[in-house]
């Protein structure tokens, strides 16, 4: 059975930069609904090998000064516009969620499924977000594959953030960019 409203979702979903976005974010209820729609994904051997980190309030804060603490150690020169920049990356929507990989090997399930369950994550809470009226985006940025950040911010050794995923409100309209080609993406198996 086609849904109507879910296609016309899914077909205008787009990503608003963090910088347009300010509060209202979801409310506590409204986030644990997000999570608990974002955590349902393929999840073969049921493993949950993802987990959230919230950063709101003053945690985003936080967040920065540790962001922007790594980028000072390795551009010490830095201008500080630049490193206030940094300071203020997860600052700008009113909620911001990490979403960790926690793939590890597994007797049965390779780890790359694992991995591409922590993206379903990601996808799963974006457009719940988008559904609930909210504006969303997907990032990772640089300081997702810093050890020094990722260490601040509580990751185990063998732990990846698959993505950071800002929530907020916007009143601007994402535009529209460009799409790939269908017909350059896709062929059809003949044996």
């Amino acid at each position: 059975m086609r849904q109507d409203d879910t296609i016309k979702l899914l077909g205008a979903r787009r990503s608003v930069p963090p910088l347009a976005m300010s509060g209202p974010g979801p409310s506590a209820g409204e986030l644990d609904e997000l999570l608990t729609i974002a955590a349902r994904v393929p999840d073969h051997g049921k493993l949950a090998p993802w987990r959230f980190i919230i950063f709101e309030g003053e945690g985003r804060a936080a967040a920065g000064r540790l962001i922007a603490q790594a980028f000072l150690a390795d551009n010490p020169d830095a201008d500080p516009e630049r490193v206030e920049l940094e300071r203020k990356r997860l600052s700008h929507a009113p909620v911001v969620v990490g979403v960790v990989s926690c793939a590890a090997p597994h007797g049965k399930i390779p780890e790359w499924e694992q991995v591409l369950s922590a993206g379903a994550v990601c996808m799963n809470l974006v457009v719940a977000a988008k559904a609930m009226g909210y504006a969303a985006t997907w990032l990772t940025q640089w300081y997702a594959y810093d050890r020094r950040v990722l260490k601040g911010l509580g990751l185990a050794p063998h732990e990846k953030i698959a993505g950071f995923v800002h929530v907020g409100s916007s009143s601007a309209t994402p535009q529209e960019r460009e799409r790939p080609v269908l017909s350059s993406i896709t062929s059809r198996y003949q044996g």
